[in-house]
This record gives structure tokens, sequence and C-alpha cells, in this order.
């Protein structure tokens, strides 16, 4: 017999459980506003831009709450409070860009609409209507096939809809109304108002400059970039054996992920940002215009050398690895490649930062060197790559003894015989029993030779796509060198000296040292590298 449930017990259960339902919702205050101060520490510029808004929409409603102001402009006031919704934008060049193209659009529309009323006017009340229908039409068609051009849809966008938007509003509301022109007056002295409280709090007031942003972008992902390369291949020959924290482990991998995954990531920012660079005052005196499209180009280059950190770091989440011990050997000259080129992209990121011109020889020697040493190290393990003859010995010998498998394979297949000839073909096996036996015992140690060289390959194989990915890395490296150059021409910067070098090269010094003081190269590589 089933036994009732007590409501009473329900009841008290309900009533413990309370207090914890409580205390969870008085948390979400408490959460949210510690994800909302996060957000601002990553970047206090936000929380300047929050306060900047806050001020122009309060400039702006002075227009509804001062009674004179209101006179003068009377409802058409929404319009300057929409003005300043949409146009102000983080950056100046975002804000300059939006805001002549909501004013050029709004001038263009309401001339257009101006002159438009006055022919319909003139064409009588029949055709009136119809003339309005048909312009309406007409231009709305013209307008949107117009956005639709490559040049007009990047640069122009917004000012063809919000000419698309005034043009229908004052067309079709001055069909109800005589005169017109004090509604389109009224509308642009209120965009104009709404306009220029948006440019003066985003050019005079704390300014965020998109080509600043572009500029420092760059240089975060050279940096991001040797993070990365040297986290790689740090973490690629860490001692295995070591019992390390599985939390440390799991945050310098996320670190190298974080590294080049911006690069990867940066293209639609890059674009934006250099196309609203473009329509802000010249802060150069040396160049008449500066070179934002350059910025694009290297950083299309520097995502190509994103991709061979992407895959070197996916040698490390690899299921088939090769042995430490093997690793061992080849740990040296790998981590001198890598500190090389760490090496010259931190040059590469300062000099950029500095506006000056990079070292002649910023693909020193050393890399070269570093690489002839890789070289030379591989060369001297022939059995692990087989790169001597006993490799081509073994598979010609493999091959030769697969076909006279075969062969014995295709004599042996059995077929109807008589008694006695079966009889014969029993006393003949047993009499070349002995010499089979041999020739089996020869095959076994043969394949076996063979299947060891073989282990020893599959074990190096990883490693040797590991090497390959660093060798193909200096070689991209070649191409963001030239493609740095160029930006360096075009842009004017400061040409080079030895003093920023040494300089450069000392600050590098003095920052990386271990934890006993002792002072390393001018790149810290770790414990398990050296």
């Amino acid at each position: 017999m089933a036994c009732a449930v007590d409501p009473s017990s329900n009841n008290k259960n309900s009533l413990l459980m309370l207090p914890e339902r409580v205390k969870k919702i008085s948390r979400i205050p408490a959460s949210w506003w510690a994800y909302a101060w996060s957000i601002g520490r990553e970047d206090q510029r936000r929380a300047i831009h929050a306060l900047k808004v806050g001020t122009a929409l309060t400039l702006v409603s002075l227009l509804y709450i001062l009674e004179p102001l209101f006179k003068g402009v009377g409802k058409n006031a929404m319009w300057a409070v929409m003005t300043v919704v949409v146009v102000l934008e983080f950056t100046a060049g975002a804000t300059i860009c939006k805001g002549l193209n909501r004013g050029f659009g709004t001038v263009i529309a309401a001339s257009l609409a101006f002159i438009i009323e006055l022919v319909a006017v003139r064409s009588g009340k029949v055709f009136r209507g119809f003339f309005v229908a048909s312009s309406v039409f007409l231009i709305g068609f013209a307008a949107t096939y117009l956005r639709f051009f490559p040049s007009i849809k990047k640069n122009y966008d917004y000012g063809v809809v919000i000419f698309l938007l005034t043009f229908n509003l004052i067309t079709v509301s001055s069909f109800r109304q005589e005169n017109i022109l004090p509604l389109a007056r009224d509308r642009l002295s209120t965009i104009a108002i709404g306009c220029a409280i948006c440019l003066f709090m985003s050019l005079f007031v704390l300014p965020n400059w998109s080509g600043e942003d572009l500029h420092s972008c760059t240089v975060r992902k050279f940096e991001g970039l040797a993070r990365s390369v040297e986290g790689c291949v740090n973490e690629y020959f860490r001692d295995q054996e070591k019992h390390d924290n599985i939390l440390d482990k799991q945050t310098s991998r996320a670190s190298i992920h974080t590294g080049y995954r911006e690069v990867l990531d940066s293209k639609s920012s890059d674009e934006s940002l250099a196309h609203y660079a473009s329509w802000e005052p010249r802060h150069s005196m040396q160049c008449y215009s500066y070179p934002w499209q350059k910025y694009v180009k290297l950083g299309s280059v520097l995502r190509h050398f994103a991709y061979t950190v992407a895959a070197l770091h996916g040698c490390l989440e690899s299921e088939i690895q090769t042995p430490t011990s093997v690793r061992s050997l080849f740990r040296t000259p790998c981590t001198r490649v890598a500190r090389e080129v760490t090496k010259v992209l931190q040059e590469l990121a300062d000099s950029i930062r500095n506006h000056h011109r990079c070292a002649p020889d910023v693909l020193c020697d050393h890399l070269h060197e570093a690489l002839q040493d890789l070289n030379s190290a591989i060369r001297s393990q022939p059995r692990l790559f087989l790169a001597s003859k006993h490799g081509s010995a073994n598979s010609h010998m493999l091959m030769e003894l697969n076909s006279s498998k075969h062969a014995a394979s295709r004599t042996a297949l059995p077929s109807f015989k008589t008694d006695t000839a079966s009889i014969l073909e029993r006393k003949n096996t047993k009499a070349d029993q002995p010499s089979e036996r041999s020739e089996r015992s020869t095959l076994g140690r043969t394949l076996s030779k063979i299947a060891i060289t073989s282990l020893e390959f599959s074990e190096a194989l990883p490693f040797a796509a590991f090497a390959s990915l660093l060798v193909e890395m200096v070689v991209r490296l070649e191409l963001v060198i030239e493609e740095v150059k160029e930006l360096e021409r075009a842009a004017n910067f400061k040409e080079f000296t030895r003093h920023d070098h040494l300089t450069i090269d000392i600050a590098c010094k003095e920052e990386k040292r271990n934890n006993d003081g002792v002072r390393l190269g001018s790149h810290t590589v770790s414990p398990a590298a050296e």
C-alpha cells in the first residue's frame, strides 16, 4: 500500500529552502555590478564615453526643457535628440563619418524635396499626387540601388539612408501642408545642433582616435604573437616528468591561444578602424594622407603568420606526441630559433610603437645561424627521419618480401587432386618443413628490424611537423618585415639610429630576469627550454 505524503513536511522543506533562494536573488545585483566594473576596468575609455553621451543628451534635452529654446525650435527638437543618439560614437572618426553623412544627406534631401514641391505645385491639383508618388518611387529606387555600389556602401551608406528617410518625410508631409520651407528649416537646424554637440564632445572632450586605436592594436598583435611563439616552444619542450600544476599548464596554454587568436579575429576591426581613421584630421605634418590602409595590409600578412603559430600550437594538442627523450635532442636549436623570432617581433613592435624605422639588420644572422643549427641537429639523427641508406634498403627489402609472400600464396592455392597425389604432397611437405621454419625465422628477424626503424620514424614524425612549422615561420617573418618597412616608408617614420636600438636592447635586458635575479638574454627562456 502506497504511503501518503505529508503536506506539512513539504511546506517545511519549502520554508527551509526560501532563505537560500533569497540569498541567490540578493547576489544577482552584486554579480551584475562586479561584471560592469570589470568591463570598465578593461578599458576606462568606455566609462568616459558613457559620461560623454549622457552629457550630450542632457545638453540637447534643454531644447525641450528651456521655454525660450522650445518656442524657437518647437516639436522638431526631437530630431536633435535622435541625432545625438545615432551619431555620437566611441571614436572621433566614427562620429565625424556619421555626422557628416547625416548632415549632407539631410541637406541634399531637403533641397531635392523643395524643388519637387515647387514643380508639383505648378503642375496643378490633378497631377500633384501622381507626381509626388512617382518622385518618391524613382528617388527611392535610385537611392537604394546606389547602396549596392561598393564605394557608396563603404563610405556613404548611412548618408544615403538618411537622405532617403528625410526626403520621404518632407515630400509626403508636404502634400497636406502648403508651405514646407519652415518644416525643412526647423529640421535642418535641429539636426545641425545635434551634430554640433556630437562633434564637440568627440573632438574636444577626451577624444578617442580611431587611428591611435589601429596603431596600438597593431603593436599588440606583434607582442601577442611573440608571446605565443615563445610559449609554444617552451611548452613543447617542458619536462613531462615533472608534475606541474594543471592550472598553471592550462593558464600558459590559454595565454598562447589568446596571443594569436586576437590576430586571427582582427580583420573586421582593422578595416573599420582604418575607414574611420581616414575621416579624422591629419595627425602627422610629414605626410598629407596617412597610409591607414597599409595597417590593414600589414594585418593581413600578420594573420598568415598567425596561421603558422596556430598550427604550432596544434602540435601541443596533438594526440600523437614525440617522446621526451627524442625532443630533448633538439631542444637547444628549436629554442634558439623561437628566441630569435620572438626578438624580431618585439623589435618590430617597438619600432611601430615609437614611430621610428626598424634596424636594417632586424633579420640578423643569428636567426639564420639558429636555422643552420636546427638543420645540423636533424641531420645528426638519420635513423629518426629515415635519411640514411638503411631506410631505403629496408623499404626495398620489405617490398621484395611482400612480393615473395604473394607469389607463395599464389602457388599454394588449393586444387582438386586424387588421393595418391595428396598422399605424395603430404610426404613432400613433411620433408620441407625444416627449411620453411628456417625461412620463417629469417623473415621474422628482418621484419622486426624494419618494424623497429618504422617505430622510430613514427615517434619522430610529430616533431618533424613541429620543426617544419618553425622553418615556415621564419619564411613568413621575412614577409612581415617587408610589409613593416613599406608602412614605415609610407608613413614617414623617423630614421633609425643606433641610440634607439641600444635603448630597446638595454630595456629588454633589464626587464627580463629569472626568479634568482640572474639576467637572461634579450628574451626570457623557461628553465625547461634551457
